[in-house]
């Protein structure tokens, strides 16, 4: 039985990243998977780009959160929330970002520089990074991750993989995906505690 520093999975992203790794089963065969997918995955990112980005801006509680500015953005920002669409600045802005997400995940190592991109993820749809009025509540980021896993794994299963290669790949994502969803959560977690806090000194 392994000792886990529980503490220290709180604060130590790498420490906590292969604890997860490891108690998934995520490793060197995922990441190959990963990676051989790429060449049949990238030319579907702009597909599985709108997808997401329709399915988005068919909630207005999802969609919202896309008329304040986006951090890095220094273009025209939209007017409301019933004139935006797809074709703004700003979206193909964020569309690029979701795209250069999607590339990074099949063609980047999975070395410390990836790991923390990923928790920076997770960050940026918080108030404590990015603009301070981006605040995506969890249950929108949770159901974003939903879609995308989803998503994803229609896409490797219409690519007519060799059974063996189909699953080790979808298995392979599954994971990951699993691994940003706590990168994710992680950080809500942190604002919630901040709040209490905050409550506390009240």
């Amino acid at each position: 039985m392994q000792n886990i520093d529980e503490t220290r999975l709180e604060n130590d992203l790498a420490y906590r990243f292969g604890y997860l790794t490891d108690f998934m089963g995520f490793g060197s065969e995922d990441i190959d998977a990963i990676h051989a997918s790429a060449p049949l995955l990238a030319p579907l990112v702009p597909t599985l780009v709108d997808a997401v980005y329709e399915k988005l801006f068919s909630y207005d509680a999802t969609k919202r959160h896309f008329v304040p500015r986006q951090s890095g953005y220094d273009g025209p920002i939209p007017e409301g929330i019933k004139g935006l669409t797809q074709d703004h600045e700003m979206i193909q802005f964020r569309k690029g970002h979701l795209a250069r997400y999607l590339e990074a995940l099949v063609t980047k190592p999975y070395d410390a520089k990836l790991v923390t991109y990923l928790d920076r993820v997770g960050e940026i749809h918080t108030p404590s990074a990015g603009s301070a009025e981006l605040d995506v509540p969890l249950v929108q980021m949770n159901a974003l991750m939903g879609f995308v896993a989803d998503a994803l794994q229609q896409t490797i299963l219409g690519l007519g993989l060799p059974r063996e290669q189909e699953t080790k790949t979808l298995r392979a994502f599954n994971r990951l995906l699993w691994l940003q969803n706590d990168l994710i959560n992680r950080h809500y977690a942190t604002v919630a505690t901040a709040g209490e806090a905050v409550a506390e000194a009240r």
